[in-house]
């Protein structure tokens, strides 16, 4: 019996680098701002669940900023440390005073950055010499750079390609492509990352927004086409429309895709839930792989398939990815469940009653959407009390 899909590739993907961004690019979610403590325990928790690289923050972007960063490098954890630094000494500065193992330079690349962005007109020739100068006095200080060129996927190749063959002779150890406004499509990312790999020596790195809501499919292309880290943020937080999802990314690589990134998967869904509280936003229920309706089935049809085997209606154990299994009752409940919810409270009734019962709870399903388990025994002491 077939249980997996048979059209998935288990293509040949060497080792790929999750670095989370979710305390960097998943705080600038407009409205969410960690506390200290909270910053503290994502990381650990993070660390705990095997990510290996962890973007905590944005040194230069206050004191305060600098002293989380600073506090979370010194949590001793297995997860290596970066922090995001502009092409600029006094940004690497600030890195270098957290003790970050990676600093994450970047420069805007592209045309309309460079006219538009910076404060005072840059051409190609002035941002390569700042970028090249950034990474040579970043490495002069004993710290590893990575370095992205900011919206890389609207960036004319031939200078993209030319940036990173100037970093990379400047000594950096990791060149990133990036799609700042999520608008290359599955296709476009395995191209550019097969022909910039093609043509650097160094590792590859992509950041991937979700604004067409590309970023996890994005994610797989570039890994599938040989990108060599991804970076993701718990639940997808991120300036407006997000980033790749952490629990997206790292199950379908793992579940469709064969691959193991050296993540727990069952440490998911807590910290997806953990980060949301922290962030003061709701994660939506149907949030793929730790939302609360992820595992959860209604429909009549579903359910009593569910009790025969769960495969029916669930690729993945929701245990796997630490969520849960919820069978719920309302307007598409059907007669098999609702007799297993009665031999479970230990009633017998007559199919007639059964089908009293039911009627009812679809009955206040269709009006609220769902019945709780003390509406239920109400609906079935009045049903058999009558």
């Amino acid at each position: 019996m077939i249980t997996e899909c048979p059209y998935n590739p288990q293509p040949k993907v060497g080792k790929v680098i999750v670095y989370d961004s979710t305390l960097r690019d998943g705080e600038q979610m407009p409205g969410v701002a960690f506390r200290h403590e909270d910053k503290l325990k994502i990381a650990s928790m993070l660390s705990e669940a095997g990510v290996p690289e962890i973007e905590a923050g944005f040194a230069a972007v206050s004191q305060h900023e600098l002293d989380t960063i600073k506090s979370i490098t010194g949590l001793g954890l297995d997860a290596k440390i970066l922090s995001l630094s502009r092409a600029r000494q006094s940004d690497i500065d600030c890195a270098l005073k957290a003790g970050v193992d990676i600093v994450l330079l970047f420069a805007g690349t592209s045309d309309i950055h460079l006219r538009y962005k910076y404060g005072h007109i840059v051409n190609h020739d002035e941002i390569l010499s700042q970028s090249v100068d950034a990474v040579e006095y970043a490495k002069s200080h004993g710290v590893k750079v990575s370095f992205s060129c900011e919206d890389g996927t609207r960036t004319p190749f031939d200078f993209l390609l030319r940036m990173y063959k100037a970093v990379e002779d400047a000594g950096a150890d990791r060149l990133g492509i990036t799609d700042t406004l999520g608008c290359i499509t599955p296709e476009g990312i395995s191209k550019l990352v097969r022909d910039v790999k093609a043509k650097v020596k160094r590792p590859v790195s992509v950041h991937l927004h979700n604004d067409f809501g590309l970023a996890n499919a994005n994610a797989l292309s570039a890994a599938m086409a040989g990108a060599d880290a991804i970076t993701t943020t718990v639940n997808g937080m991120g300036e407006r429309c997000g980033n790749v999802p952490l629990e997206q990314f790292a199950s379908s690589m793992f579940f469709l895709y064969g691959v193991d990134l050296g993540i727990d998967l069952s440490h998911l869904t807590e910290i997806s839930r953990q980060v949301s509280q922290m962030a003061r936003y709701q994660c939506s229920v149907n949030h793929p792989i730790t939302g609360e309706n992820a595992f959860s089935h209604e429909s009549g049809i579903h359910v009593a398939a569910i009790m025969n085997h769960p495969s029916t209606y669930e690729y993945i154990d929701p245990e796997k990815v630490g969520n849960r299994r919820h069978l719920r009752l309302g307007k598409h409940s059907g007669a098999s469940y609702l007799k297993k919810r009665l031999a479970d409270l230990g009633y017998e009734c007559t199919p007639s009653q059964l089908n009293l019962i039911l009627d009812d709870v679809k009955s206040l399903g269709e009006q609220q959407g769902r019945v709780d388990d003390q509406e239920f025994l109400s609906i079935v002491k009045r049903n058999l009390n009558s």
